[in-house]
């Protein structure tokens, strides 16, 4: 896929736990996983909005598009 997710990047940033990103999103860990592997379809803009929320961050800092 030519779009890559850098959640864990974020996460180090901030030293942040993916358990603890995904309580704060009221997302069960098996179900962010999916998100952070970049094995899920596609992604709400509500989810990404709380995800840039609680990781105080732009949606480019989290998706990253590469040519195939």
């Amino acid at each position: 896929m030519a779009i890559i997710i850098n959640v864990d990047v974020m996460l180090a940033r901030r030293k942040m736990q993916s358990k603890e990103l995904a309580e704060i999103l009221d997302m069960t860990p098996a179900n962010f996983s999916i998100l952070k592997t970049g094995k899920a379809k596609g992604i709400r803009f509500d989810t990404l909005e709380a995800i840039c929320k609680a990781l105080d961050c732009q949606p480019g800092d989290i998706l990253e598009y590469v040519t195939d």
